[in-house]
């Protein structure tokens, strides 16, 4: 789904898999975090998110469940929160920098 941000500074491309699907496919999603979080399907929605920078560079990715909006680059300024309740794909010298959720 494409969101346009009100500004015009701020687009949002958002991929996301219905957590019922996953379910239905036999997919383990939840491990007892909450929001459902999976260290496996964030790494697989990341890669997603590092081949999709290969052929459009964006200024900020956000990795995790229901994360539309929920920060922007303007705000991070180029750096990697230490603390991440989501992930985070963040462009650093001209390469994409991925940092997993860590709380």
């Amino acid at each position: 789904m494409a969101i346009r941000g009100g500004d015009d500074r701020s687009d949002w491309l958002d991929f996301y898999i219905p957590v019922g699907a996953l379910g239905n496919a036999g997919i383990a999603y939840w491990d007892g975090r909450p929001f459902f979080r999976s260290d496996v399907m964030d790494d697989w929605l990341a890669a997603i998110g590092r081949e999709t920078f290969t052929r459009a560079a964006f200024s900020l990715g956000v990795v995790g469940f229901e994360v539309s909006g929920c920060a922007d680059a303007e705000t991070l300024a180029g750096q990697m929160p230490q603390e991440r309740d989501v992930g985070y794909l963040l462009p650093l010298g001209g390469a994409l920098h991925y940092g997993a959720a860590n709380t």
